[in-house]
């Protein structure tokens, strides 16, 4: 199963420690088997404002754009992609960057024109499969902001071993409450825009039994039912 940090601290309303995540799932029988940071290699990675576009004058399906990069000079590339339009907003990768997979980029000629960087699809940077394209972003960031801090890209993958039996445990609801359990703190449905409010009746607890919505359990042998 895989999991999402963020969507999970979407149900705390808080932010969370993937460290101490895993060990309370292992603690809950959900033990993770991995855990894959998605930004990992995007430290360098920039919003970038593409100023101008012109044909690229030696090839045909090549075009050079003037990008905006938050810096006080423009940076001339070569880009391929046939999305690229002037007025948007791309994932930049700047002269010394290294992109997931280790790709280090360096100024080049590209058919007789300089490249200063990298307009990014979301196949390169890790995010998606979608390589047909450079990843167009809506975002009010500004050019030269890091797409960490404009993009909720900064998250992590938990790979949770569930077993047969707790099918309750795939999916991310599931997992959430049973965390809630073990952090004491109330479960909270996401906020879905545009969706109806839905109320959900406080917790009362007393002693060894807890009431909710006019149902009342209550554990008989503390021993055996910790």
């Amino acid at each position: 199963m895989n999991v999402s940090l963020r969507w999970l601290e979407d149900f705390f309303r808080r932010r969370l420690d993937v460290k101490d995540v895993t060990e309370r799932l292992a603690m809950l029988g959900a033990p993770v088997d991995a855990v894959e940071p998605l930004h990992a290699g995007l430290d360098d990675v920039l919003i970038g404002l593409v100023e101008e576009v012109r044909p690229h004058p030696n090839a045909d399906r090549l075009r050079v754009c003037l990008v905006n990069d938050g810096s006080t000079e423009r940076r001339n590339v070569v880009c391929g992609a046939a999305n690229v339009t002037a007025g948007r907003k791309y994932p930049f990768a700047p002269i010394g960057a290294t992109l997931p997979g280790g790709l280090r980029i360096e100024k080049r000629k590209l058919r007789g024109e300089t490249s200063e960087g990298m307009l990014c699809s979301a196949r390169e940077l890790g995010l998606g499969q979608d390589g047909d394209g450079i990843w167009e972003l809506e975002t009010e960031s500004v050019a030269g902001t890091r797409l960490l801090e404009a993009i909720p890209v900064d998250d992590h993958r938990l790979i949770v071993d569930v077993g047969p039996n707790r099918p309750d445990l795939l999916g991310h609801k599931g997992i959430a409450r049973e965390l809630s359990a073990s952090y004491q703190v109330p479960f909270r449905l996401p906020v879905i825009p545009g969706s109806p409010t839905i109320e959900v009746p406080p917790v009362r607890r007393v002693g060894n039994s807890a009431e909710v919505g006019g149902v009342r359990a209550a554990i008989e042998d503390l021993e055996g039912c910790p």
